[in-house]
């Protein structure tokens, strides 16, 4: 089963939704991630649906996609991953939360 991952664009900061969309799909089968994107009207966090949807990592357009806050609690939950500039982020680690 392959790894999935939770495309986000954050539609206020995106000039260009539709290629912002393509890119991140790109880079998820570059990564051997399975894509799925969030419900558009849920009004849940991307925190929230990256929990729920038990996705392995997060893909943005960029960085500007998730406020700090945000990306925080998104990487308790998973890696974040952004297409320009190309960007890795590791997921907290459990452990070192509960120090």
């Amino acid at each position: 089963m392959r790894p999935t991952a939770l495309g986000w664009i954050d539609h206020d900061s995106s000039s260009a939704p539709e290629r912002d969309r393509a890119q991140v799909s790109i880079l998820a089968g570059r990564l051997g991630y399975r894509i799925v994107w969030p419900d558009e009207r849920s009004v849940l966090s991307v925190a929230d649906q990256a929990r729920n949807a038990e996705v392995d990592v997060v893909i943005l357009p960029a960085p500007d996609h998730l406020g700090p806050l945000e990306l925080n609690r998104v990487m308790d939950i998973a890696d974040v991953e952004t297409v320009l500039p190309r960007l890795s982020f590791a997921r907290w680690n459990a452990t070192a939360h509960e120090q």
